[in-house]
């Protein structure tokens, strides 16, 4: 157990009683409404979009994974309500721009596999290749688009071999905008009483901003417009490139969290800079020390907390968590998925890939190691294990 563990279990056990009411009503869970500070209440506090602290979060933290991705096709209106109503403390959004500007919520700019572009002859003409960030991609890609064009398409599960359920409701919505997005979570706030968190990430900002499309920005803009450009908003922002965090902290004081990946791995604003650091610079405690001066936490795979063995079993524990703490950062480690395919080896049930795999066991060995909250696609699933996790 780490020092995190040790000096919170009273924290944990009420706040895990907490979802665990929660998750029996079956109602929208989420953060308990806090009275908004004064600098909130001047910039829409309360169901707006501000008036906690992101250390109030529930711990540990639930993020809907571009919303209820296991049970909708991802990044829809759909996806992201059921995420909510499932009891997500937080409902992911990834930010991509149209050729004329417009921030939107997907994945990737390849929208391939994700909409039905390719069943629109008149956009047969846009299919091409493009190199984003080192990778050669073939396919339909957002700034290509203006929002008009991409209003016309529909959104499709992603991965209908794995999810075959989520294909019921291919078409059933468009890509929505991130503003549709913010007034969708003012709605929903109002409704509830209390402000819903939103998790926010630009997307290959580097490569869009060579193409005259900066991502923070507008991003900005629209953050001051909802009133949610203040530190205590109910927002994180989000990315693998810490000169995007950089970027957003010169222009709003939204919560700010860097993204981590493979440790050997290089943030692409490292790489077109000639800046040598890997992740594994960033995550010792000279580089952590570093992110803390821009950034309040950090979402590193789940790997970075607990490597994987050979034969894909869970292996001892790295120092990160403790050593993220020791900087003041939260950690929101990416991504719990409940099919076989995505568990540890240790934690898989039978045969087929896409089955569900022990899940419950595989939370808790991640919750044990002290972390402050998970992504996950099935955020029912999480906050039962959470709420576990509260009562250890």
């Amino acid at each position: 157990m780490t020092d995190r563990a040790q000096h919170g279990p009273g924290r944990r056990t009420l706040l895990g009683a907490a979802v665990l009411s929660t998750a029996a009503i079956g109602a929208v869970a989420g953060p308990a409404a806090a009275a908004p500070s004064s600098e909130a209440g001047k910039k829409g506090g309360g169901p707006k979009g501000g008036g906690r602290r992101l250390r109030d979060l529930p711990v540990p933290t639930v993020i809907g994974h571009r919303g209820a991705s296991g049970y909708r096709p991802e990044h829809t209106l759909g996806s992201y309500q059921l995420a909510l109503d499932l009891g997500a403390h937080i409902v992911e959004q990834d930010l991509v721009p149209t050729k004329d500007g417009h921030l939107v919520c997907r994945h990737e700019n390849d929208i391939s596999g994700t909409t039905d572009v390719a069943a629109h002859p008149e956009f047969a003409g846009r299919r091409t290749t493009k190199t984003v960030d080192g990778v050669s991609l073939t396919g339909w890609f957002t700034e290509d688009f203006t929002l008009a064009e991409l209003k016309t398409l529909r959104a499709t599960e992603r991965i209908p071999g794995t999810r075959q359920e989520n294909t019921l409701y291919d078409g059933r919505w468009e890509i929505p905008t991130f503003e549709e997005v913010l007034r969708w979570a003012e709605t929903q706030g109002r409704t509830r009483g209390k402000p819903v968190w939103l998790y926010v990430e630009t997307k290959h900002p580097t490569y869009f901003r060579s193409l005259g499309l900066g991502l923070e920005e507008p991003l900005a803009r629209l953050l001051r417009r909802y009133g949610r450009d203040h530190a205590d908003a109910a927002l994180i922002l989000q990315s693998f490139e810490p000169g995007s965090v950089q970027r957003l902290a010169k222009l709003v004081s939204t919560p700010r969290v860097v993204l981590l990946s493979g440790a050997s791995s290089r943030p692409w604003d490292f790489t077109a800079a000639g800046d040598p650091r890997t992740v594994a610079d960033l995550v010792t405690p000279a580089g952590l020390r570093w992110l803390a001066s821009f950034a309040q936490g950090i979402g590193p795979t789940l790997d970075l907390v607990i490597p994987r063995d050979a034969a894909g079993k869970l292996a001892t524990p790295t120092t990160l968590v403790r050593d993220a703490h020791a900087q003041g950062l939260v950690l929101h480690p990416y991504t719990m998925r409940n099919e076989n395919s995505f568990l540890p080896a240790d934690f898989r049930r039978g045969t087929d890939p896409n089955a569900y795999g022990d899940a419950f066991g595989a939370f808790r060995a991640y919750f044990a190691t002290g972390i402050d909250g998970v992504f996950s696609d099935n955020p029912d699933t999480a906050l039962l294990a959470a709420s576990d996790a509260g009562r250890d």
